[in-house]
């Protein structure tokens, strides 16, 4: 005799919905202090049930970056803030740990979109807004995310952390000599809100 699992054994869905929150973003690096800078993202969420505890969310969302750094080096002294916009897609496992609380881990890959760039300090052997534009960045990231979220009903509140794993900036020259101005990874911390838009869709 088979036994096929009844819907209170295995209960799949599909559910869709917004996705905003805050960035605490800095740079992995040892060539310069820096400092925690504040953004946001936005955009959305599809997460598909593969059993009752755990389900695969991809997620497609615009996320700001950056850090603002001091450098004080042979080539380079001067404070600036620097800021990244990315086309972010995340590809997140979730695991139900209890009916409340659920544990999140998976890759993201994102695009580099836009750049801005902005000396603080008046030291100008290095001028940031004039030496350095989109061009000089790596337009593909990726990396790793890891974070725990609460799910009540259609709502998730959460934290993240986003590891990036590539460099941020490109090789580059200046006065003849090779150096990597950005030699550093993204490091952000998001405090989230998901928010479902359908009821979800049993399968």
């Amino acid at each position: 005799m088979v036994l096929l699992p009844c819907k209170s054994q295995i209960e799949k869905s599909t559910q869709y919905g917004l996705l905003i929150g805050m960035n605490l973003s800095d740079f992995y690096t040892k060539d310069a202090i820096s400092n925690l800078n504040a953004g946001f993202f936005t955009g959305g969420f599809l997460r598909i049930a593969l059993t009752n505890t755990i389900a695969i969310e991809p997620e497609l969302y615009l996320s700001t970056k950056g850090t603002s750094v001091v450098y004080n080096s042979l080539l380079v002294v001067n404070n600036a803030n620097l800021n990244l916009t990315y086309l972010e897609i995340p590809v997140i496992g979730v695991f139900k740990v209890t009916q409340l609380i659920n544990f999140q881990v998976g890759p993201y890959i994102s695009y580099l979109i836009a750049t801005q760039i902005k000396n603080v300090s008046n030291i100008n052997l290095f001028n940031f807004e004039q030496n350095l534009n989109i061009d000089n960045y790596n337009r593909l990231d990726a990396g790793a995310v890891i974070g725990i979220g609460l799910d009540v009903k259609s709502i998730t509140m959460g934290i993240r952390y986003n590891l990036g794993l590539v460099s941020v900036g490109k090789n580059q020259q200046f006065l003849g000599l090779s150096y990597n101005m950005e030699n550093a990874r993204n490091g952000v911390l998001n405090f989230y809100l998901a928010i479902g838009l359908n009821q979800k869709i049993r399968k």
